[in-house]
C-alpha cells in the first residue's frame, strides 16, 4: 500500500487486439467501442490529472472535468476510460472531438471503463470483473463521467446490435484477466464494417499478390480494397480500368506500383469503420459514372 503522500504514476494502457469476430462462450463481457481518445484519470496529493494513451499531460485540455473526478468519493485512484463528445443521434462522434476539446469543452463526457488503483492499493491482479464493480459504486449517474455498461447477451449478438445501431463497434474482455499494460488478446476490438461508393483511381495486379484496386473519397486518397469478385465480373472490371488507363500518378503516390486510371469509375467498397485509411477492405461492386 502506497503512501497517501506519494503522487501516483501513468500507467501504460492495456491495448485490444483487433479480430474479426467476437470471441464466443460466457467468460467474457462485451463494451461499446467508443470513438474518443483513451484518457487516463489520476488523482492524488497533488489534486487531478488527465493523461493521454501516450502519457501527454491533457489536464488543462479537460478542465471542466476535473471538478467532477475530484468529486468522487475516493482520495487517490488512477481510472481509464475513452473521452468523447456525442453527436445528435447520442453517439460518440470521433470528427467533432477536436473541435469540441478546444472550444466546447463542457460537452465532453468521460466514459469510465477500469479502475487500476484506489486508495493506495493496486487493483491491477484483481479480475477485471471485481475492477469494474469498484468503479461502478465509484461513479455516480447522471455526470458527465459515466461508468462503460456492459451489454448483455453473446458477442456476436452483441456485436450485430452494435453494428445495426451506427456504432463503431464493440470490445470484448475476459471477465477473470488481470491488467497488463501493452496488447492482449485477453481483451478484443471487434470493429463494424461499412459499405460507401468512392472513386476507383488505379488498379493492382502484381503476379503472386491478389488484385486490389485503389480508391479516393472526394479527392483523398483511401487506399486500396481486395476484388474477390469471379471470372466473368472480374473481367468486365480490368476491361473498363483498360478503357480509363493512362492518368498520370495523384500527388504523393508516384511510388506506388499501380496503373491510374481517369476519372469515371465508382465502386462500393466495404471497409472497417473508424479508420483513417481503407482496412480490410473489399470490392462489392462497381459502375460507370456517366
Amino acid at each position: 500500500m502506497r503512501s497517501v503522500r506519494e503522487r501516483l504514476t501513468f500507467i501504460k494502457p492495456m491495448e485490444p487486439e483487433l479480430v474479426e469476430h467476437p470471441p464466443a462462450g460466457d467468460g467474457w463481457s462485451h463494451e461499446i467501442k467508443f470513438d474518443g481518445y483513451r484518457t487516463q484519470v489520476i488523482k492524488d496529493v497533488g489534486g487531478i490529472r488527465f493523461f493521454t494513451k501516450n502519457s501527454f499531460d491533457w489536464t488543462a485540455k479537460y478542465r471542466p472535468l476535473a471538478e467532477e473526478a475530484e468529486a468522487l468519493e475516493a482520495e487517490r485512484f488512477i481510472i481509464e476510460g475513452e473521452m468523447i463528445v456525442t453527436n445528435e443521434a447520442g453517439l460518440s462522434d470521433f470528427h467533432a472531438l477536436r473541435s469540441a476539446i478546444t472550444r466546447r469543452p463542457q460537452e465532453l463526457y468521460l466514459v469510465a471503463f477500469d479502475l487500476l488503483h484506489l486508495n493506495g492499493h493496486d487493483l491491477r491482479d484483481m479480475a477485471l470483473k471485481d475492477r469494474r464493480e469498484v468503479l461502478q459504486a465509484l461513479i455516480p449517474a447522471g455526470g458527465h463521467i459515466q461508468f462503460s455498461e456492459a451489454l448483455p447477451g453473446a458477442g456476436d449478438a452483441v456485436y450485430h446490435l452494435a453494428c445495426d445501431a451506427g456504432l463503431e463497434g464493440i470490445v470484448s474482455k475476459r471477465l477473470d484477466s488481470p491488467y497488463r499494460s501493452g496488447s492482449t488478446m485477453n481483451w478484443r476490438k471487434i470493429k463494424c464494417y461499412v459499405e460507401k461508393e468512392m472513386d476507383i483511381i488505379g488498379v493492382k495486379r502484381e503476379s503472386g499478390k491478389p488484385a486490389m484496386v485503389l480508391m479516393a473519397d472526394r479527392g483523398r486518397y483511401m487506399g486500396g480494397a481486395f476484388v474477390t469478385f469471379k471470372a466473368d465480373k472480374r473481367q468486365a472490371l480490368w476491361d473498363l480500368a483498360q478503357e480509363k488507363s493512362g492518368a498520370p500518378p495523384p500527388k504523393g503516390l508516384a511510388k506506388e506500383k499501380a496503373e491510374w486510371l481517369k476519372p469515371g469509375l465508382i465502386g462500393r467498397v466495404k471497409f472497417l469503420k473508424g479508420e483513417e485509411k481503407l482496412r480490410h477492405a473489399s470490392l462489392k461492386d462497381f459502375r460507370e459514372e456517366k
